[in-house]
C-alpha cells in the first residue's frame, strides 16, 4: 500500500511541532491536496486545533492504548491522498525502554520519515550533538529533515544549519524566527481548545504564513512522497454505518468536547443514530434511548450547566428509567450532586451520591489500566483494558456505589476502583478508546436497543 506520510516530531515538549503541523495543514488544504492527519498518543485537544486546519477529521493512534495491530488498522482505513502524523512529546519520550510506545516507536512501526523540529534557543553548533543523539537513540528512525524553531537571529541560524548538515546528514529544511504570537497558550498539560482560543481561524492562518515564508515546502512534501510502501498485515476496519438500532445522544459543545473519533465511528458502524447535544441550549434530551457524555472542562461552565435545571432533571430521570449512559470524566462530574471549585460549591445533576472537591495538583494523569471486578452490562468479570486519565479532581468521600474496576495502574476515581455503577449508568475517570474496549459499542448500542422495548 503506498500512503505518502510524513510525521513531524521533535527533540521535546513544546518545542514547536503543533505550530508547524497546522501550517503545513492548511498550505496542505489550501493546495486542494486531499489530508488525513493523526496524532500520537491520548490526545483530544491538539485533533481539534487539526480539524479546524485541514477541515478533516484527525484520529489518534496510541500503540500502547490501542495495540500496534490496531493502530495500523486505523492508519490503513483513512481515506486521504496525503497522511500528516503528530508525535507527542519528544521523539523518544515513552513508558517502555525499547521504545516502541513513543512516537519513533510509531514513526518505527509505519515506515515514516520523521521531520524534526528543533528548539534553536540558548544553542548553537552543540545543536548538532542534540540531533546525533536521536539519530543513534532506538528505535531508529528515519529524521528526514529538520525545521529549526525559535531562531534569534541569522547568525545563530547559520552556525547550526551548517552543523547539523556537516555533523547529521540531514538537510535543514526551514528556520522559523522567535514570535510570541505564535505560540498558543496552554492549559495543564495541553492547549487550550479552538473553542477557547480568540481566535483560532486568524492563529492558523498565520501558522500557514509563516511555514510558508520560512520553510522549503517543496522539499517538505517530497518526504511525504519518499515514504516507502507500507506492507499491512490487517484488514482495515470498515467504515460502513449499520442500519439504525438505536438512537443516541451525545454532549458535545465548549463544556464537553473530548471524543475519539473512532469511539463515535464504532458507535454508527454498530448501529447507532448519533444526535449531538448542546447543554448550552437543550432544555431538554431529544429522543434518544442513550446517552454519551465525554470529557471537556465542565469547571470552566458550572455557572451554565447547573442553571439549565430542565436538562439536569431530564437526564436524572432517563437514568432512573433505565436509560444507558456512559459518562467519562467531565460527564462523570456533571451526573454527580455537586462540585466545589476554589471555595465555591456548584449544584449538578445528583444522578450519583457523589460531591466533587477541586485539587491544586492533578489526582490522576497518564495511563490507567482497569480489570473488571463483576459481570455487568458493560463489562464481564476479569475484563483488563487500558485507558488514560487527567483530572484535578476527586470524591469529597469513597463513594457508596459499586463501582466495576479495581484500578492496577493510574489513580482513578478513589486511587484504587474507578468505574461507578448505577442502573445502566457507567461513569468513569477514565477515557477509552474503543480499540482497548472492542465490545463497547456494540453493547452500547445493544443496551439502548433494549431500552426501546423497554419504553
Amino acid at each position: 500500500m503506498t500512503i505518502p506520510r510524513l510525521m513531524i516530531s521533535a527533540s521535546w515538549k513544546s518545542a514547536g511541532k503543533t505550530t508547524l503541523s497546522l501550517g503545513l495543514l492548511r498550505l496542505l488544504a489550501d493546495m486542494g491536496s486531499p489530508v488525513v492527519s493523526f496524532k500520537k498518543g491520548p490526545d483530544y485537544i491538539d485533533p481539534m486545533w487539526h480539524r479546524a486546519a485541514s477541515g478533516g477529521e484527525c484520529y489518534n493512534l496510541d500503540p500502547w492504548m490501542m495495540g500496534t495491530e490496531a493502530c495500523l488498522g486505523s492508519f490503513a482505513g483513512r481515506d486521504g491522498s496525503v497522511a500528516l502524523i503528530e508525535g507527542n512529546h519528544g521523539l523518544h519520550d515513552g513508558m517502555d525502554i525499547n521504545g516502541a510506545d513513543s512516537s519513533a516507536g510509531l514513526a518505527s512501526l509505519l515506515s515514516t520519515p520523521v521531520l524534526l523540529v528543533v528548539d534553536s534557543r540558548r544553542m548553537n553548533r552543540g545543536v548538532a550533538a542534540q540531533v546525533l543523539g536521536l539519530q543513534a537513540m532506538p528505535p531508529k528512525v528515519n529524521i528526514a529533515g529538520i525545521i529549526l524553531n525559535h531562531v534569534a537571529s541569522s547568525r545563530q541560524e547559520a552556525k547550526q544549519r551548517l552543523a547539523i548538515e556537516t555533523f547529521c546528514t540531514v538537510p535543514v529544511l526551514g528556520a522559523i524566527p522567535a514570535d510570541q504570537s505564535l505560540i498558543l497558550p496552554e492549559r495543564h498539560l495541553g492547549l487550550v481548545t479552538v473553542s477557547e482560543a480568540s481566535d483560532a481561524e486568524a492563529f492558523i492562518r498565520a501558522c500557514a504564513g509563516m511555514v510558508a515564508r520560512h520553510c522549503d515546502i517543496e522539499a517538505i512534501l517530497s518526504l511525504f512522497q519518499a515514504a516507502p510502501p507500507l506492507d499491512l498485515p490487517v484488514q482495515a476496519p470498515s467504515l460502513i454505518p449499520a442500519s439504525p438500532r438505536a438512537r443516541i445522544g451525545v454532549f458535545r459543545d465548549a463544556a464537553f468536547c473530548f471524543y475519539y473519533p473512532d469511539n463515535l465511528d464504532a458507535l454508527r458502524k454498530s448501529g447507532a443514530e448519533l444526535v449531538f447535544i448542546d447543554t448550552f441550549e437543550a432544555s431538554s434530551l431529544p429522543d434518544v434511548q442513550g446517552l454519551y457524555i465525554g470529557g471537556g472542562f465542565p469547571e470552566s461552565f458550572f455557572g451554565e450547566l447547573g442553571s439549565n435545571e430542565t436538562l439536569l432533571v431530564d437526564v436524572r430521570e432517563k437514568i432512573e428509567a433505565g436509560m444507558p449512559v456512559w459518562a467519562e470524566c467531565g460527564g462523570l462530574i456533571y451526573l454527580c450532586r455537586s462540585a466545589t471549585l476554589d471555595g465555591r460549591k456548584w449544584p449538578l445533576a445528583g444522578v450519583l451520591p457523589i460531591d466533587i472537591d477541586y485539587q491544586k495538583r492533578p489526582v490522576g494523569c497518564g495511563y490507567l489500566e482497569f480489570e473488571s471486578r463483576a459481570d455487568s452490562a458493560w463489562f464481564k468479570r476479569g475484563d483488563r483494558l487500558r485507558a488514560h486519565e487527567f483530572h484535578y479532581s476527586k470524591p469529597s468521600s469513597a463513594p457508596d456505589l459499586p463501582c466495576q474496576f479495581n484500578v492496577a495502574r493510574g489513580f482513578g476515581l478513589t486511587g484504587n476502583q474507578d468505574g461507578v455503577l448505577y442502573r445502566n449508568l457507567f461513569a468513569s475517570y477514565g477515557h477509552m478508546h474503543v480499540a482497548s474496549n472492542p465490545g463497547w459499542a456494540e453493547r452500547f448500542v445493544s443496551l439502548a436497543a433494549d431500552f426501546i422495548n423497554q419504553a
